[in-house]
């Protein structure tokens, strides 16, 4: 088995299109800073990271990094394009692991534990990385097609982790459980996870700079 390829799912950081939940406090451009910002260090991230390759799946003409390939986002609902991503990348026995643009926290590490698991003949059929909204911050697949379940979850709902999880049990996957992380929604979202990040990474100054903290909001 080939190394497995990792796939970053994200949105071109545009004012009024992302992020969307952080206004307010957040003025659009704010928001789009900070998106972009969440953005560039997933990438760094991913290119630090084992990977056989890259891809950015995007929505909007955001370039990818160098060194990897770039894949316009197909499709309507979220379920579909998440479905797509894999379809359209899917090569014959590799892997994939996709994550998306809003855990700036991210580590090399956690990324290589996915990808080593992937990429063991004895390891999983797939790994799973739940987000604290109930969501999930990465699906990896031994077996890409089988990411056609996606297109019947709902997505952005409390229980979309629960029920993804769910139906890749009913297909007999044996799936491996990463550890929670926890998506940039809102304002104190934001900081929580910026107090996670490196001080001087694009997100926490970003966050920094732009995101006025829950307590200077409720005064």
């Amino acid at each position: 088995m080939s190394v497995p390829q990792i796939l970053v799912l994200a949105k071109k950081p545009e004012p009024g299109r992302v992020k969307t939940r952080l206004c307010p406090p957040c003025t659009p451009e704010q928001a789009a800073r900070v998106a972009a910002a969440a953005l560039a260090d997933t990438l760094d991230t991913v290119t630090s990271a084992t990977a056989g390759s890259r891809v950015l799946v995007v929505d909007g003409d955001h370039p990818a990094p160098s060194g990897w390939a770039r894949l316009a986002q197909r499709g309507g609902p979220l379920g579909d394009r998440l479905a797509n991503a894999f379809a359209d990348t899917r090569e014959a026995g590799t892997a994939t692991l996709l994550i998306g643009m809003d855990t700036p926290q991210l580590t090399v590490g956690h990324l290589d534990t996915a990808v080593r698991l992937l990429g063991t003949t004895d390891g999983p059929d797939a790994v799973f990385g739940p987000a604290d909204d109930g969501g999930w911050w990465t699906l990896g697949l031994r077996e890409p097609g089988h990411a056609e379940v996606l297109r019947t979850i709902p997505t952005s709902v409390a229980d979309t982790g629960v029920l993804t999880l769910a139906a890749l049990r009913r297909r007999g996957l044996r799936v491996h459980l990463l550890p929670h992380l926890r998506d940039v929604d809102t304002a104190a979202d934001a900081h929580a996870v910026a107090a996670r990040c490196p001080a001087t990474s694009r997100f926490a100054l970003a966050v920094a700079a732009d995101v006025p903290s829950p307590a200077a909001v409720a005064r």
